[in-house]
């Protein structure tokens, strides 16, 4: 029986703020900190044994990650860093006081935003775009101006069939540290959540959900530690 552990980066200064992130890189808060050590303290209580570790290129996800990897003893572990893994871009919202855009928008609005499927945020203008050297590998093409939950979804994928996937199906444990969009799709993929229904779930700061598969990758148990 293979094991995945799903865990959202502890408290950033964005979440402090209330401001949307998307792929703005800050720090975690002292809250976050601590809430990543608890996540580890959870994991180590648990007695789960690793063998990788999959997070974002943003450093809230790998600060989050090591420091679990610290409270269990196993920072020897393989690291991957991946862009699919980033949180999903919020466009021209990135940076706005998420209560400053429900007075300016409508609430209804911004809850579209935040949590449907498909809808996409105000794109971001293009000379906006901040060219960063993390993703220069991989062309122009992968910085979006703004992303659906869906196309956060879609690039996300592609991971997960190619890396992660395979390495459970060889009874390979493993811990992804991530953000809160994409550890959503994930979990609307793993448990089959329409996409309606996907509007409703939430993933907390610095809070483990384990995962364990049979030997075809279907989920025959959740727990949230």
């Amino acid at each position: 029986m293979t094991e995945l552990v799903l865990v959202r980066h502890g408290e950033s200064t964005a979440n402090r703020d209330n401001t949307y992130t998307g792929w703005s890189d800050v720090p975690l808060t002292a809250t976050g900190i601590a809430q990543a050590k608890t996540a580890g303290q959870q994991l180590r209580a648990a007695g789960i044994q690793f063998d990788a570790v999959h997070t974002s290129v943003l450093k809230r996800a790998i600060v989050t990650a090591n420091l679990i990897l610290d409270e269990i003893d196993q920072l020897w572990l393989p690291e991957y860093k991946t862009w699919r893994l980033n949180e999903r871009h919020y466009g021209a919202l990135r940076g706005q006081n998420k209560d400053a855009t429900r007075q300016i928008y409508g609430k209804a609005q911004v809850q579209q935003w935040r949590r449907s499927f498909y809808t996409v945020p105000p794109l971001l203008a293009p000379e906006d775009l901040s060219h960063d050297r993390r993703y220069t590998e991989y062309g122009q093409a992968v910085e979006p101006r703004g992303e659906s939950l869906k196309m956060a979804y879609d690039r996300i994928m592609p991971y997960w069939i190619d890396v992660v996937a395979p390495q459970l199906l060889a009874g390979h444990n493993q811990l992804i540290v991530a953000h809160g969009s994409t550890l959503r799709a994930l979990i609307k993929y793993l448990e089959h959540i329409s996409d309606t229904g996907i509007d409703g779930v939430e993933v907390g700061n610095g809070a483990p959900i384990r995962y364990r598969f049979d030997d075809q990758l279907n989920v025959i148990d959740k727990t949230e530690l």
